[in-house]
């Protein structure tokens, strides 16, 4: 009998401890599986337990194709991609010339920069610990950056095509404010977590945002200068927009070179080749414009003029960077949707909002050319922004597309599944 109770006690025992033991793994394939690495467990069983109930609910109602609660707490954080696009396409066809196109883009992202700064806001008050999760993530955080170059793209949209001073300086103290808070909060969030991914999984071209909204925030400072009459005022901006242009340089120098390692070193998933790898172009881009509008802007400060030469030289430098780009990211498109038959994102299927990371680039790369050949005075270089607008052109609508199949998609099509 004494034989049998401690053979009991020893096999309850181990049971436990194997209960113990699934439970543990069980956590550690959920946080892998939501990208939650740096979850604690107490929190990490708080979203278990939100996850069953919103399954449990899901499957007792008909409805499950829209919910705007859903929409709301998962919002994508890069977003104001959509703004960025929008606003680079319709500046680079006031450029040249095509006034109507331009117009009708600009108020359809002053609307698309109101919607997504209302969600982002109900966001922020009913699912902080969501943004809190996102800003500190590797993969998600850094499409936070998208919100700070949204809102300068838009502002010097706006400051382009209206020539409103007071919009344009709201929206570079917004966009001071915004790049302050995001940057610093991620980088330090990154820095000081515990648990963190390995470089082929934290890593992608999103991170190169940083350089794109460092640079918006450049360009709208030097856009601002001609509505400021105060001489220091004027210089004050002019230091801080070649402050920021050679900041964003810096920024793209390392990061670039992570994302070259990683491309370089580690195997690389169709579906891991995801659209804001474009930003690799698009970030050279931007910084092509920041310096050709600094170039432009020489005698507005004798230090400009001073430097007018290493400005032209590294501005044509970061030129060159973002064409060779160009045709690697086109084969490396053609082997992801033809080759691995990935779907294109025109379709409901294919659509995701990271996409229009890959518009931004193609608006900026013609607006970049616009104002390179305008700076360093070589009149060849005009024909390529003539007819690289057409691919803006068509990266926007095909996307459009996509975001209009997916919307009406979920709402109308998908309401009755069960």
């Amino acid at each position: 009998m004494i034989k049998f109770k401690y053979k009991t006690n020893i096999f309850i025992k181990r049971f436990y401890l194997l209960h113990v033991v699934a439970n543990y793994l069980q956590r550690f394939k959920y946080a892998q599986a939501i990208n939650s690495d740096s979850l604690p467990p107490a929190k990490l069983e708080n979203r278990m337990n939100v996850e069953r109930e919103s399954n449990s609910l899901q499957n007792k109602n008909h409805f499950t194709g829209f919910s705007f609660k859903h929409t709301i707490a998962n919002l994508f954080p890069g977003y104001f991609a959509l703004v960025m696009a929008t606003g680079i396409v319709s500046i680079a066809s006031y450029l040249l010339k095509m006034h109507q196109i331009a117009f009708l883009l600009l108020w359809l992202n002053i609307a698309f920069y109101s919607i997504l700064m209302l969600l982002l806001l109900v966001r922020t008050i009913y699912y902080f610990p969501r943004i809190k999760e996102d800003l500190f993530s590797h993969q998600r955080g850094p499409g936070f950056f998208t919100l700070i170059a949204g809102t300068c793209v838009l502002g010097s949209q706006i400051t382009i095509l209206l020539k409103n001073a007071v919009i344009a300086k709201l929206f570079l103290a917004a966009g001071v404010i915004f790049w302050l808070v995001i940057i610093y909060t991620f980088f330090m969030a990154i820095t000081i977590k515990r648990i963190k991914p390995p470089i082929e999984k934290g890593i992608s071209g999103t991170w190169l945002i940083a350089t794109v909204a460092t640079q918006s925030l450049a360009i709208l400072s030097t856009l601002t200068t001609p509505f400021v009459s105060s001489p220091i005022v004027k210089e004050l901006l002019l230091f801080f927009a070649l402050g920021g242009y050679l900041t964003g340089c810096i920024l793209y120098i390392v990061i670039i070179s992570l994302i070259i390692y990683r491309f370089s070193f580690f195997s690389l998933s169709p579906n891991e080749l995801s659209a804001p790898y474009w930003i690799n172009m698009g970030a050279v881009a931007i910084t092509t414009l920041a310096g050709s509008i600094l170039v432009l802007n020489t005698k507005q400060w004798f230090f400009l003029e001073d430097i007018n030469g290493f400005l032209k030289g590294f501005t044509l430098f970061f030129w060159c960077a973002g064409t060779w780009w160009i045709p690697l990211l086109v084969l490396l498109g053609v082997w992801k949707h033809l080759t691995k038959k990935i779907p294109f994102p025109w379709t409901q299927k294919g659509y995701h909002p990271s996409y229009w990371g890959m518009v931004f680039p193609l608006g900026m790369y013609t607006a970049c050319t616009f104002k390179l050949s305008e700076a360093i005075e070589i009149d060849f270089l005009m024909f390529i922004p003539k007819y690289f607008i057409f691919l803006a052109f068509a990266g926007w609508l095909m996307v459009f597309i996509g975001l209009v199949h997916d919307f009406f998609g979920n709402l109308f099509f998908n309401r009755h599944k069960t």
